[in-house]
């Protein structure tokens, strides 16, 4: 017989906890096993938005495996992230053959998270001392210090393109690699007319936004050192989700004296 469950006249007499009482354990027991811990929960969230801070956009799968989390972990946190307005989610720009399944989903930081992590005051403080220059000595002035800016990073990715060869493509993914320790998250592809290099990270986004000739002096860089003519097609200054820079491919000539073996007559 199961206490409690006696007969019609009896059921649940003296052996059922008032309804108040009964309700407040359920409570107290259910905060004391599901109450989740908040600091970690932050803590967690904070790596989150410092690896998205470091290397750019990134999909859930590659968070979680930087941080060494589950799927379902790293979900919960970014799908936490994205309704405090700390990250957004977009596609990520399909480079080379798709396959099947959808388009890789990457999270991104808002600028207000952004800003509450400090960035965004070096960037006040570029694009304030841009503009005494540009009021100073005008856009060529401007242009003089982007090229300033980019020569000692051309100097470091040059010296480690040594050993790339002469083809733009090997040259490009070498490159990418160069730029993603310098904080880029750089990669390249080839794709049917030519190549790709995109840049999922810019350290000068905010201030690019009203200063293109950063970005200009940028492309000219990727131009020498790639050793071809190079065609911006997208920025993160303007906008897009990633930079965009189309390496075309050799024409059949070209490639075919590249690939000729010198004679005397050479």
């Amino acid at each position: 017989m199961i206490l409690g469950a006696g007969g019609p006249d009896h059921r649940g007499v003296g052996l059922r906890a008032p309804d108040e009482i009964r309700n407040t354990c359920v409570v107290k027991n259910a905060a004391a096993i599901h109450r989740p811990d908040v600091g970690a929960d932050r803590r967690t969230r904070d790596r989150v938005a410092e690896l998205l801070l470091a290397r750019g956009p990134a999909t859930a799968a590659e968070l979680g495996q930087a941080l060494g989390l589950s799927p379902a972990a790293i979900r919960r946190h970014l799908d936490a992230m994205l309704a405090e307005g700390d990250v957004v989610v977009r596609g990520r720009p399909w480079r080379g053959r798709r396959g099947r399944g959808r388009p890789a989903k990457v999270f991104a930081l808002t600028d207000t998270a952004r800003r509450r992590r400090g960035t965004h005051a070096y960037d006040d403080l570029a694009a304030a001392a841009l503009r005494w220059i540009a009021e100073r000595d005008g856009e060529s002035g401007v242009a003089a210090f982007a090229e300033a800016q980019v020569a000692a990073l051309e100097a470091r990715c040059r010296a480690a393109l040594e050993g790339a060869g002469d083809d733009p493509l090997a040259r490009a993914e070498a490159l990418a690699n160069v730029l993603t320790s310098e904080g880029y998250a750089a990669s390249a592809s080839v794709i049917a007319s030519g190549g790709q290099l995109c840049q999922y990270h810019c350290p000068v986004a905010h201030v690019a936004a009203e200063f293109p000739q950063l970005c200009e002096a940028e492309t000219e860089v990727i131009s020498r050192l790639v050793g071809s003519h190079v065609q911006r097609l997208a920025t993160i200054a303007h906008g897009d989700g990633v930079c965009t820079t189309h390496i075309p491919a050799r024409p059949p000539s070209q490639q075919r004296r590249a690939n000729r073996t010198p004679t005397i007559e050479d």
